[in-house]
């Protein structure tokens, strides 16, 4: 547990800090760069399912892995429909350019892992990542968005991932 806590805390900490400071607040992100930050976390929590199907043995994790492929695919298939309805493209910035970055790094990482060591950083990796993301899309990013579908994709979204979230807190238990 300790190492999801260090995690979270990095992940927070890229999130509220930004690679420049106060000028990177995700609280002043539009719509439309809050988009392109949850498509890109959607992408990047697919990549570590199929790095995790691709390394673990485990039929836990490859439960957990399937879920998240066709969850996070799903929603993206959702985002990508709105945007398009409503004639507008998700804007890179910086929060996404540093998840972007950030994951790279996880993805090296965990590569380099097998066994119960991949599936134990796998599982406190995706606890860590849905606690944050789920904070972040809450406190920063519900209350600031101004289209009301796209707040209302967020808000039904959110749900889906705090029950990620509760499956991966099960899943780090069950691997102690």
């Amino acid at each position: 547990m300790k190492i999801a806590k260090f995690i979270a805390v990095g992940i927070m900490a890229v999130m509220i800090n930004g690679a420049a400071g106060a000028a990177d607040d995700p609280a002043d992100l539009n719509d439309l760069q809050i988009a392109h930050v949850a498509y890109t976390a959607d992408n990047i929590d697919i990549r570590y399912a199929h790095l995790a199907l691709a390394i673990s043995t485990n039929p836990k994790i490859h439960e957990f892995a399937k879920t998240m492929i066709r969850d996070h695919n799903a929603v993206n298939e959702q985002a990508l429909a709105l945007l398009q309805k409503l004639g507008v493209q998700p804007q890179d910035n910086f929060l996404s350019k540093q998840l972007t970055v950030n994951s790279e790094k996880l993805v090296d990482e965990m590569s380099q892992l097998r066994g119960t060591d991949f599936d134990r950083r796998y599982a406190e990796n995706e606890l860590a990542y849905h606690k944050a993301v789920n904070e972040l899309v809450a406190t920063d990013f519900i209350p600031n968005i101004e289209n009301a579908e796209v707040k209302a994709l967020f808000e039904a979204d959110l749900k889906i991932f705090k029950a990620h979230e509760k499956h991966a807190e099960m899943m780090v238990m069950g691997l102690k």
